[in-house]
């Protein structure tokens, strides 16, 4: 059976919100985590993309052709969380299965966003595991999310500039056109006269 996420936390695991990232970091995984944490604790926006990752049924082959797995019975796979947080790494680094395999397998901060608790959790991916998961997740797949995204901020920008007075937005706006300042003085224009 597969999940969009698991709805019971274990001992030990961090809620998405409640993960912290290092503000001043320059490398792009805490970048890419920190927007995965706000699509998460963003609800409305959380429903939409999991819409789009419910789609990504893995298919069987059969005598007929393909066709989708019952998601309801059977082995549990990998969360769609999970498919989520490792596709949007693996796109957003232009990275392989096996450097994929491996953040999700050493990496702390990675290992929490996947909803593994530090001290007691030996849950390891294999390679084909990830190879077979992760191969649904397209760029175009990605690109549809995207799509959330932009209009979720889009949808927040106007809610933010709704609530800022149009007065104080003029105002702030005419007043450098009409206040002047004094040129200043270079010391070399002084000395070469």
């Amino acid at each position: 059976m597969r999940k969009v996420i698991e709805p019971q936390m274990q001992l030990g695991e961090l809620p998405i919100g409640g993960i912290e990232l290092d503000p001043r970091s320059r490398d792009d995984i805490p970048q890419i985590l920190r927007g995965l944490q706000h699509l998460y604790t963003t609800p409305e926006v959380r429903a939409e993309v999991f819409a789009i990752l419910e789609e990504l049924v893995p298919e069987r082959s059969t005598e007929t052709g393909p066709e989708k797995v019952d998601v309801e019975n059977g082995r549990p796979g990998m969360s769609q969380w999970n498919l989520l947080v490792l596709g949007v790494l693996r796109l957003g680094l232009n990275a392989d299965y096996d450097r994929i395999r491996e953040l999700a397998n050493e990496h702390k901060t990675i290992r929490q966003f996947l909803g593994h608790s530090g001290w007691d959790d030996d849950t390891s991916y294999g390679l084909q595991t990830v190879r077979d998961n992760l191969s649904r997740f397209t760029p175009e797949v990605l690109d549809r999310i995207n799509q959330v995204v932009v209009r979720a901020g889009h949808r927040a920008l106007k809610k933010a500039w709704r609530t800022v007075s149009s007065a104080a937005v003029t105002r702030s706006w005419w007043r450098p056109m009409f206040t002047t300042r004094p040129t200043p003085t270079c010391c070399w224009t002084r000395s070469a006269r």
